[in-house]
């Protein structure tokens, strides 16, 4: 190490913030075996790459944090109490005791945790890392990542957008020879993650992980380089887990004498060997140090011990799932003479969020120069410029963590799925970043998902399937699905006005079949109110989508049926009081949707009305449904696999009761 570069206060400085973390170790795994705290994933050994890395970074450049990086958030100077008490679960932590050890985030010391699923926070950071070209702010941003998540496809795809976009972030890979028990030889077969630059075409470079100037001063070069130059740099630190991979799983599948063999690497006793020699540091230093950072770590575990208990309330838990959001209706100022298409409605909505929300990106595969498979943002590029209306990789889990990223970052955005289907290459992004954000660290995820959805244009298994069910089951999304030109209109911009995740469905073969009067001026529909299409006395029908269209056609054929023909438009939340208030007065019930029967949304539906209406009915509540198979691709299959059939026979029989 050449210290010559550096002051004898800064070479000082240094050394504490390199040591308070490994004291802070050593009173966790007291603590874990006392039962103060839960669980430990340790940093033992990894030390010189978080302290190393966190000093290289402007305190106001975000830094993407995993399980061993205590010493991230020591370096921002996080109190160390509240550290504690994220540790215990206590109220004073930065999770409200929702979740556990460095899972959370935090705005004010500009941290972003992880999640259990390795690899996930690289595409936040690559929305971070937009931001912040976007605001030609001359900041990067700093992800971590170990060698065993690196084989996820998160990080490839990560790498990739991060390399297409050119994206001023830095990833650091924490090779520390081991996945759990899974040594490196059993997961990758290169010989360095450098060697993975290539393949990218973007910078990367191999170091020693545990040479803590050599971190500081590589991660301080390139931070310097991409603040001009924007671009990513891929930074393989080459380290060893002295501990197990969460203190209970422990060591012993290590090879005799390898733990040896990497304490003499340790980097801390490096530091502080050079130091010392270099007469920067005394032993007499060192055991001052040692004392009065084991007395304040004793005394701010102390106080977090101290903290009562968490009360649990059920309105809190329930409030905290989403950012607070004005669910109210602007009414238009202008009605118009015109009927649009479905599809020119959902257009013209996005044209009104741009204009209404300068802070708004568009992403999505074609949705640039090409305007989308569906043609819905076609001449927007013209219009807004390639900064906000963005074509995408194939990389659906990179692009929605993308979004939240930018999110992150003070920005709303929307993600185009080519087609719903497509959305499970994105799932765990949605429905475990997106979904928990705020519910975890009071982080609103700005997003909106559009969802082209459903069968009867005959494109198969991969391009039909209704997916809504899939994410009504997940708190903390709100699931959007409107069944006519106007109300697709009103209920996207409110989408756009709510500062939470929503997954918007717009069925396709109503995009060019259906057209309606649609105001011309911006107004927006409330989400969780439904819509009457038709009123009587017989029976009440409970449907949304394509769904409302089905149910019309059945009714002109059956003009003898009177019945409350209710849209309820969304989903999460859905309108009880609006479908209750209904089946009260007519006693019978019917639920359709387009969905397969098997786990359907409206399974939910017929049990709220069964729990909550039974002493009112005069009929079983019925259910109609797709067929409980994929979705054909033959068009006479199609027709016998969607609900028409089922359901007329069924409201026939209801009607009858």
């Amino acid at each position: 190490m050449d210290l010559s570069k550096y002051s004898h206060q800064e070479l000082r400085s240094m050394y504490k913030k390199l040591l308070l973390p490994r004291v802070i170790e050593e009173r966790m795994l007291i603590s874990l075996r006392q039962g103060k705290i839960s669980k430990w994933f340790s940093s033992w050994g990894q030390e010189g790459i978080s302290v190393g890395c966190a000093l290289a970074m402007d305190e106001e450049e975000y830094i993407l944090t995993m399980h061993r990086n205590l010493g991230v958030f020591t370096t921002r100077e996080i109190p160390l109490n509240r550290l504690f008490s994220q540790f215990q679960g206590k109220l004073n932590g930065f999770t409200k005791g929702r979740d556990r050890s460095f899972h959370f985030g935090t705005q004010e010391f500009k941290i972003v945790g992880m999640i259990s699923h390795l690899g996930s926070q690289m595409g936040v950071a690559d929305g971070i890392a937009l931001a912040n070209k976007l605001k030609k702010n001359n900041k990067a941003c700093l992800v971590f990542t170990g060698d065993g998540g690196a084989s996820e496809g998160d990080f490839h795809e990560a790498v990739n957008v991060a390399a297409v976009w050119q994206l001023p972030v830095i990833m650091i890979v924490e090779n520390n020879q081991w996945g759990l028990s899974t040594p490196s030889a059993e997961q990758f077969r290169m010989k360095s993650f450098a060697d993975k630059g290539i393949g990218y075409g973007i910078d990367a470079v191999s170091i020693d992980g545990n040479n803590f100037l050599e971190v500081y001063e590589t991660v301080k070069y390139w931070a310097e380089e991409i603040r001009e130059n924007p671009r990513p740099v891929l930074i393989e630190c080459n380290t060893f887990r002295v501990r197990g991979h969460e203190e209970a799983s422990g060591t012993a599948y290590y090879p005799d004498g390898l733990i040896a063999q990497w304490e003499e690497k340790d980097p801390i006793l490096r530091f502080q060997n050079e130091l010392v020699e270099a007469k920067v540091l005394s032993k007499q230093d060192i055991a001052d140090w040692l004392h009065e950072m084991e007395t304040h770590v004793m005394q701010q575990l102390d106080e977090a011990i101290a903290e009562p208990k968490i009360t649990p309330n059920v309105q809190t838990e329930l409030q905290d799932m989403y950012a607070p959001f004005d669910n109210q209706k602007i009414q238009p100022t202008q009605l118009g003479n015109r009927e649009l298409r479905f599809v020119d409605a959902i257009s013209e909505a996005l044209k009104m969020a741009m204009d209404q929300h300068p802070n708004l990106v568009l992403m999505g595969q074609d949705i640039a120069k090409y305007g989308g498979v569906f043609k819905i943002t076609d001449g927007f590029l013209d219009t807004y410029g390639k900064d906000r209306v963005r074509n995408t990789p194939l990389c659906e889990a990179a692009i929605v963590g993308s979004a939240l990223g930018l999110s992150i970052s003070g920005y709303k955005s929307m993600v185009e799925m080519q087609f719903s289907d497509f959305v499970t290459e994105g799932f765990n992004q949605i429905v475990n970043n997106l979904a928990k954000a705020h519910y975890r660290w009071a982080q609103n995820a700005d997003v909106v998902v559009r969802m082209p959805t459903g069968a009867g244009v005959a494109a198969g298994p991969y391009h039909s399937q209704s997916t809504e069910a899939w994410f009504t089951h997940t708190p903390g999304l709100k699931v959007v699905y409107p069944a006519t030109p106007e109300d697709a209109k009103g209920l996207l911009l409110q989408s756009f006005a709510d500062p939470n995740p929503v997954m918007f469905f717009e069925h396709k073969k109503l995009y060019r079949s259906l057209k309606s009067a649609v105001p011309e001026s911006y107004y927006t529909i409330p989400f969780g109110k439904a819509r009457l299409h038709k009123e009587g006395e017989d029976l009440t029908i409970v449907t949304y989508g394509l769904g409302v269209h089905m149910a019309l056609e059945t009714l002109a054929k059956h003009p003898q049926i009177q019945a409350d023909l209710i849209d309820l438009r969304t989903l999460v939340p859905w309108d009880q009081e609006t479908v209750l208030k209904s089946v009260q007065k007519t006693g019978k019930a019917i639920v359709l949707h387009e969905d397969v029967g098997i786990g359907g949304f409206g399974g939910e539906i017929a049990a709220y009305i069964a729990q909550n209406a039974f002493e009112d009915l005069d009929a079983p509540v019925m259910r109609s449904a797709s067929l409980d198979t994929a979705v054909p691709f033959d068009a006479d299959l199609e027709k016998q696999f969607l609900p028409d059939k089922d359901f007329e026979q069924k409201l026939l029989q209801l009607w009858k009761y």
